[in-house]
């Protein structure tokens, strides 16, 4: 498959900080590509220069075999972009809002008057088109959201955090609008705090931590490759920390860290490599209070590579 971004040896420095340290992605056309990663990792950073918003320090972009720095304008003519912070005017109409978005891209005209009227049905707001935006639910104002950023009918669609704050209903439509919009053979990049969302609709993932790409695949690949046993969850009644430096020494554990006073430990395969952790805990007298064994996800994954939880 075409490669419709692809990104080598990126690097955007803060003074002394590094917040983007080396990143390489190639992102392929008409794909769903999910950026996770958690608080200070730098996917928002790596999104803002992709999108040509910073500027980077070293490193290439290219988009549609283009390099970025030369090709620019022309560029984000076929780009659009759903912030995490809403970017309309609060106080215009929805159909106002659009058309200037429109303008902004250079529409013009009839073609200007039917990709706004497109955008506004498309994302269900086409009725309230006159209503005033401050006066939106938080869906909706999401919803608009996404609507001024695909008016122009972009090639590659950037969204970041799309469903902050928004009730259960209108996250899934937005996750099956964005289905919809890539059947129709648009590219997204999606940035979220919601692993469900990127099992939900994402084909490859890259996993980012203190700006470095740390893992890349599809979630089947990722799971394979960083984790093929099960996952155990001990809560003890005392003495958590001696019970960590025993279980890591035992046979068949890959990891086990402290996640809110619950044992995370990551297992082989083996059967019998469960029954070895709990016979040496009741050996030892520890007292356990609740057990929950699960097979790997991309959870597990990130768990295991970050030592935290996607919202922490």
């Amino acid at each position: 498959m075409k490669m419709i971004i692809e990104v080598t040896g990126l690097v955007k420095r803060y003074k002394d900080y590094t917040a983007v340290d080396g990143v390489n992605l190639s992102i392929q056309e008409g794909e769903i590509f999910g950026l996770l990663g958690p608080n200070g990792a730098g996917k928002s950073t790596t999104m803002n220069t992709l999108l040509g918003l910073l500027k980077i320090n070293n490193g290439t972009v290219k988009m549609f075999g283009k390099d970025f720095s030369k090709h620019a304008k022309e560029i984000k003519q076929s780009v659009g972009y759903v912030p995490q912070d809403l970017a309309f005017f609060e106080t215009l109409s929805a159909i106002d809002n659009v058309t200037y978005w429109g303008k902004l891209y250079g529409l013009r005209g009839k073609e200007l008057h039917t990709s706004v009227q497109e955008a506004l049905e498309f994302t269900g707001l086409w009725d309230r088109r006159k209503g005033i935006a401050k006066t939106f639910s938080g869906g909706m104002k999401r919803r608009l959201n996404i609507a001024c950023a695909i008016v122009h009918k972009p090639r590659i669609l950037f969204m970041d955090e799309p469903t902050v704050g928004v009730d259960p209903q209108s996250r899934n439509n937005i996750l099956e609008s964005i289905k919809i919009m890539n059947q129709n053979g648009m590219t997204i990049i999606y940035t979220t705090h919601y692993m469900e969302e990127i099992e939900a609709i994402c084909e490859r993932v890259a996993i980012m931590d203190f700006g470095k790409v740390i893992a890349l695949g599809s979630i089947d690949e990722l799971i394979d490759s960083i984790s093929t046993g099960t996952r155990l969850s001990l809560e003890l009644a005392s003495n958590t920390d001696a019970a960590i430096s025993l279980i890591k020494e035992l046979e068949g554990v890959t990891a086990c860290n402290n996640i809110n006073g619950v044992l995370d430990i990551h297992l082989e395969k083996e059967e019998r490599f469960l029954t070895g952790i709990m016979e040496n805990l009741i050996r030892k007298e520890f007292k356990i209070k609740s057990m929950t064994l699960e097979k790997p996800n991309l959870e597990t994954v990130f768990l295991q590579l970050t030592g935290k939880k996607l919202r922490d």
